[in-house]
């Protein structure tokens, strides 16, 4: 009977359920526009440039609100923002289906897609300030990889939907139903979600298993917290490590944007797909891209186990896919739908083996600024959100191909494994 009372809850999987679901519809709401950028462009007479500068509007704002977003997370902690700001970003989503009853529907989209990425900007500083306190460090590999990988079933199993709504009813809808869903999870998440040293259905084993693997459940409900300075965030910036991971971020995110962004466009009309072809299409890379992640976080998670260090847990997988990642550039070279594909399927799973970087992150912030630290992260990996939407569009506008639009993505692999090669060095925890 004492056994059983002592046995160790397992309550972080529930959060990192929810932090799954919240990602894929962080991912879901981001990725509406460029499923329906076609029909829309064409109803409403947008061309390539027009349609970029709506994509990276979103990245300007994301990016500007970084580490405002990673100090409300560290002042008010992940369960009440992140919460709101899912109900808020899914709201901002569906207003975007009524940009057509507007005088100037462009800068009506604009400033929508601004105001999202102003609302989202704490949602992966708060994936990562969760998961160091729900979760040692043995697990964090794992538990990062799952919540990274909400992004491919994001784009594996929604935007197929995304694509039936939009073939049998309009584009607006798209809009609409994403929106809504988001809406009930953010409920959901308010709800539920608390923090480990206040949760209910947490006992005392679990928080010991925490902290006994390097875990901190008691982040942000100290009784004195100390000031954010100036020094702190600085701290976190010019280190040569944390720049070096932060290149390596910009280089992965702008695969992921080309992805989120101009793919669909590319399947429809580079390849002359339908749009019920594109949806299915574009879900086999995000499911290789899935795969891939999974892998790449065990494999991480597996070699910490087996007592190599930190430094080789996590920059090996990440090397290795951002080389894979390379491979892309073949779809440049084939007329062959299937080895297009292949091409993609690849370069998304060997993107998605690498894609550690959140959980570098985890492991080398200061822990008394994670929020902050998630912020600067997020900030310059998602540079890329507003620089690889533009520089597309501009390519196309130019060339009329997205051949070259390729190549600039394939050369962001080749970047990320020399920053990882020959500047972040060894990886360790930062102090204050």
């Amino acid at each position: 009977m004492n056994e059983q009372l002592n046995k160790r809850t397992n309550t972080r999987y529930i959060i990192l359920l929810f932090l799954f679901a919240a990602t894929v519809f962080n991912y879901a709401d981001r990725a509406t526009l460029s499923v329906v950028a076609p029909f829309m462009s064409k109803e409403l007479n947008f061309d390539p440039e027009m349609m970029g500068l709506a994509f990276s509007s979103f990245g300007i704002s994301y990016v500007i609100m970084q580490i405002p977003g990673g100090w409300l997370l560290d002042k008010y902690g992940s369960r009440l923002v992140y919460g709101c700001a899912l109900i808020g970003w899914s709201i901002v989503t569906m207003f975007q289906g009524t940009i057509y009853l507007f005088a100037s529907p462009l800068m009506m989209l604009i400033i929508l897609r601004l105001l999202m990425g102003a609302i989202e900007a704490p949602a992966f500083p708060a994936n990562s300030r969760l998961s160091v306190q729900w979760f040692p460090n043995s697990e964090r590999g794992f538990v990062t990889s799952v919540y990274q990988a909400a992004q491919y079933i994001s784009l594996g199993l929604i935007t197929p939907l995304m694509t039936f709504i939009l073939h049998f009813w309009s584009w607006h809808y798209v809009f609409y139903y994403i929106g809504i869903i988001g809406v009930v999870l953010g409920v959901l998440w308010l709800l539920y979600i608390r923090d480990p040293m206040r949760h209910k259905k947490v006992n005392q084993a679990e928080i010991d298993y925490i902290r006994e693997g390097g875990g901190v459940p008691e982040l942000g409900v100290e009784e004195k917290k100390e000031k954010i300075t100036f020094a702190q965030i600085k701290k976190v910036c010019v280190n040569r490590m944390m720049i070096g991971v932060y290149i390596g971020q910009f280089c992965v995110t702008s695969i992921t944007w080309f992805f989120l962004t101009w793919f669909p466009t590319y399947l429809y009309q580079a390849k002359g797909m339908s749009i019920l072809k594109v949806g299915f299409i574009a879900s086999i890379p995000a499911i290789a891209g899935f795969i891939g992640g999974l892998i790449g976080g065990i494999f991480s998670d597996y070699l910490l186990k087996k007592g190599y260090s930190l430094t080789v847990a996590r920059k090996l997988p990440i090397i290795c896919g951002m080389l894979l990642s390379c491979t892309i550039i073949m779809a440049n070279y084939t007329n062959s739908d299937v080895i297009v594909v292949a091409a993609m399927s690849m370069a998304f799973f060997a993107k998605g083996f690498g894609n550690l970087g959140w959980c570098v992150l985890s492991d080398t912030s200061p822990k008394e600024i994670l929020g902050v630290a998630g912020g600067v992260f997020n900030m310059c990996g998602n540079l890329a959100s507003i620089i690889t939407p533009l520089v597309i569009g501009f390519i196309l506008s130019w060339t009329n191909s997205f051949d070259f639009a390729i190549l600039y993505v394939g050369s962001m692999g080749l970047i990320g494994l020399l920053s990882y090669t020959f500047i972040v060095g060894p990886l360790n925890r930062l102090t204050l």
